[in-house]
């Protein structure tokens, strides 16, 4: 449903991404991570054909990209889009904001009333529909944007940052919104800085700095960065630089009595730990692998990924 190849964009000479391939199937959610400037918003414009690529192509819903005028209209027409900041104007009231936005996706007017007062109703903003939406808050704001998103029943939805500076109800609400497109089938990337939110929604996680540094399942991206917990009765702190000095180990940190190691290869590396560790006289007494949690994921890509 989401398929980039290759996909590249430049201003001035500059990249702003570079080599970007993924694939989000029908139905699945993809959470696009990555610090400020990494180049998901870009990501997003050319995905929508709203920025022409340097180099690469992508398919969205179906249409090239890039494609002919028609096929941009069409793709647009499919597919949603929430912006990092909502987007609506002020002086117009909440339901003049939808019957705008819903007769530029060429609604018509029953339609676009029966569709309007359901997710009014839906997000609990129907009372405030007659007031301007520059005197509403934050959170209703961004609830308007969602409803703008979805109000053409798009198969596709491309949400920026959709709990920006929402408070921890309001984010909460719209998360839980989020979860509900998902159940209902439509195909969602999801651009986040929260990895809470990436991990409790995703079904595919993709971190991008310029290019894409890793892309998977939560399960993939932790399986391949295993790390080992060894417990022992005492003396971890001493040991720990003994196993620093192994060219296997290429990270080992203490807590309290715990060993915490990275290995190179988890199955083959363990014994040689297990044997360094009673070299050095430690008395273990656990050793177990434990999954990489999606911060530590993150933040190792995107420290050994481009500058």
């Amino acid at each position: 449903m989401i398929e980039a190849r290759a996909l590249s964009r430049s201003f001035d000479g500059r990249p702003a991404i570079e080599g970007v391939s993924f694939h989000v199937p029908e139905g699945k959610l993809c959470a696009l991570l990555g610090p400020n400037g990494a180049g998901k918003t870009t990501t997003i414009r050319v995905l929508l054909g709203l920025l022409p690529p340097t180099a690469g192509e992508a398919n969205v819903a179906g249409y090239p990209v890039p494609g002919s005028e028609e096929d941009g209209a069409r793709l647009r027409a499919r597919t949603g889009l929430l912006t990092e900041a909502p987007g609506c104007y002020d002086r117009m009231s909440g339901r003049e904001n939808l019957e705008l936005f819903g007769r530029l996706y060429g609604m018509g007017s029953a339609d676009l009333r029966t569709r309007g007062e359901y997710w009014l109703r839906k997000l609990e903003l129907w009372e405030a529909r007659d007031k301007p939406f520059g005197t509403w808050s934050k959170g209703m704001k961004q609830r308007l944007a969602l409803i703008r998103a979805v109000l053409h029943e798009p198969q596709v939805l491309f949400l920026d940052e959709p709990t920006a500076g929402l408070d921890p109800g309001g984010a909460r609400d719209v998360r839980d919104l989020i979860a509900e497109f998902r159940a209902e089938g439509r195909t969602i990337l999801l651009c986040t800085h929260n990895l809470a939110e990436a991990e409790a929604l995703a079904d595919l996680v993709g971190i991008l700095r310029r290019r894409m540094l890793a892309f998977g399942s939560l399960a993939d991206l932790s399986s391949s960065q295993v790390r080992l917990e060894v417990e022992l009765a005492a003396g971890a702190e001493g040991i720990a630089p003994a196993l620093r000095m192994l060219p296997f180990v290429l990270e080992c940190s203490v807590v309290g009595r715990t060993l915490h190691l990275l290995l190179a290869d988890l199955r083959n590396d363990t014994p040689e730990v297990v044997r360094a560790i009673v070299a050095q006289d430690g008395l273990i007494l656990s050793v177990h692998p434990a999954r990489a949690a999606l911060e530590e994921i993150y933040l190792r890509a995107v420290r050994e990924g481009p500058a």
